[in-house]
Formats: structure tokens, C-alpha cells, sequence
């Protein structure tokens, strides 16, 4: 194996791991990481990793919130389970649209939309979208806590949810758009994001594997390993990150960033390489 390769797994991991948890698109950055960072493995391959890597960042999320997510745990008392227990179920009523327009149509929309364009775009528009929300002189957050979070509340949440299916949307920043539009609070409408990835990333990641099959040479065992491992770790530093700087902030540095990004995406591609 190439040490050159697992140092490019490396910096690839350490990218996914920051953007998956931020509202920035970690797909528009997983392209341009790509643009730069070739790793020397089949398209096949690659394209079956930038998706089984989240389940790196995904662990990071159940580490961090293993007590709060845990029903079973003995150190909640019986209201405390129930909540979880429904919390739970929250999650997944809200991951329902998500999963079945994913396994439909997942190779059409890879087909229709895994192209810079689409992510210049998405970038940009949902960019602004996070500016107009964060202005409004005084937003007002009916939900709190995830005990005032319904049931339609959650579905609503996993319909925005569909939206990031289209590269470049952010998964987080489509659902964590959608429950602040619908008066969830930052905090609420982020960790909500945070727990609907669970299912929405061992879904896409299962499906990935199933299509991909599971016969690996070594190197690409070797590549897949560190990237998760490092996706991890990078995703736990991200995720405490993000959750201080809501304590303080909102998310319009965010949704300038998007708009920066998106523009240099569509640069370029339209400049450096007109032909694709």
C-alpha cells in the first residue's frame, strides 16, 4: 500500500468528518477534494466511499450521545426512557421520506444531479435561505425541546430531509432549514439533525455496500479502515464545535461561507475545466 494514498485517506477522512456535521455540504467538498486529492483506486470503489465513510462520522454522534439516545439506560428514570424511547421514534417516523425516495431513485438522482453544477448551486441558494432565517428581527422558536417536538413536527422535518438527496444541499442543512422554518429552535433543529443522520447513514451506507459487493483487495480494506477512523475522530471535534458555537452564534457565517464555496465551485469548473 502506498503510504502516499493513506495520507490522501487521511486528509479525505478528515474532510468528511468537519463538513458532514456542518451545513456546508461535505458533497460539494467531497468534489473538490476530489478535484485534488486522486486516490488511486476504481471509480467503483470510490464512489461506494465517499458514501460508507459517514459511518465513521455517524459513530462519532452515537459515541457523544450514548446516554441520551440510550432508552435502556439505568441511570434515567421511567419518564426519561419514555421520552427517549419516543424520541426514537420521532426519528424514525422523520426519516421515512428520506428512505424511500433513496432507495427508488438513488442511482437517478446520482445520475440526474452528482454534478458541479447542481452543487454550485444548492450551495448558493440554500446559502441564502440560511441568511433570510438568521435576519428575521425576532425569530420565534415554539420548540425547545424534544418533548415539543410532534410527530407531524418530525415528518415535516424528514420531508426538508429529501432535499439533501440532491448533492450539495447538506443533509444537515436541509433538515436543520426546515425545522427552524417550521419554529424549531437552532439547538433542537441541530441535534434533531444529528440523530436523523443514524438511520439515514447506515441506510445509504448498506445500500452502497449491497451494490458495491464485498470483495476488497487489501488496500482498499486498508483505505476504507483509516478513513472511517479518521472520519471519527474529526466528526467529534466537529460536532463540539458546532454545538458551542450555536450556544453564542447563529448560522449566517455559515450560510456566507456556502455562497463563497458554491461560486468557487462553479469557478472552477467553468473556467479550469469548461469541458465537464
Amino acid at each position: 500500500m502506498d503510504f502516499i494514498e493513506i495520507i490522501k485517506t487521511i486528509v479525505i477522512g478528515i474532510v468528511e468528518g468537519i463538513t458532514e456535521w456542518l451545513p456546508i455540504s461535505s458533497t460539494g467538498h467531497m468534489i473538490l477534494a476530489d478535484e485534488f486529492i486522486k486516490l488511486d483506486m476504481s471509480d467503483a470503489f470510490k464512489e461506494m466511499f465517499r458514501v460508507v465513510i459517514q459511518l465513521g462520522a455517524i459513530m462519532a454522534v452515537v459515541v457523544l450521545y450514548f446516554h441520551k439516545l440510550n432508552p435502556f439506560s439505568p441511570k434515567k428514570t421511567k419518564k426519561e426512557k419514555t421520552d427517549t424511547f419516543t424520541l426514537w421514534l420521532k426519528v424514525l417516523v422523520a426519516s421515512v421520506p428520506a428512505g424511500i425516495i433513496g432507495v427508488l431513485f438513488d442511482d437517478k438522482i446520482d445520475d440526474l444531479f452528482y454534478n458541479y453544477k447542481t452543487v454550485a448551486i444548492t450551495l448558493i441558494i440554500y446559502g441564502i435561505i440560511f441568511i433570510l432565517i438568521e435576519s428575521r428581527k425576532y425569530p420565534e422558536f415554539k420548540v425547545n425541546d424534544f418533548t415539543a417536538l410532534t410527530y407531524r413536527t418530525a415528518l415535516i422535518i424528514g420531508v426538508f430531509q429529501v432535499l439533501s438527496l440532491i448533492p450539495g444541499t447538506s443533509r444537515s442543512g436541509a433538515t436543520i432549514v426546515g425545522a427552524m422554518l417550521i419554529g424549531t429552535s437552532r439547538y433542537i433543529a441541530t441535534e434533531f439533525s444529528f440523530f436523523l443522520a443514524i438511520p439515514a447513514m447506515f441506510g445509504a451506507s448498506a445500500l452502497k455496500l449491497v451494490k458495491f459487493g464485498f470483495d476488497y483487495t487489501s488496500s482498499e480494506i486498508t483505505v476504507l479502515l483509516t478513513g472511517l477512523i479518521v472520519a471519527f475522530v474529526a466528526s467529534i471535534i466537529a460536532i463540539k464545535l458546532l454545538i458551542g458555537y450555536l450556544k453564542k452564534h447563529d448560522f449566517k457565517a455559515f450560510g456566507y461561507y456556502r455562497i463563497i464555496l458554491g461560486i468557487i465551485v462553479l469557478i472552477f469548473f467553468a473556467l479550469i475545466q469548461p469541458n465537464l
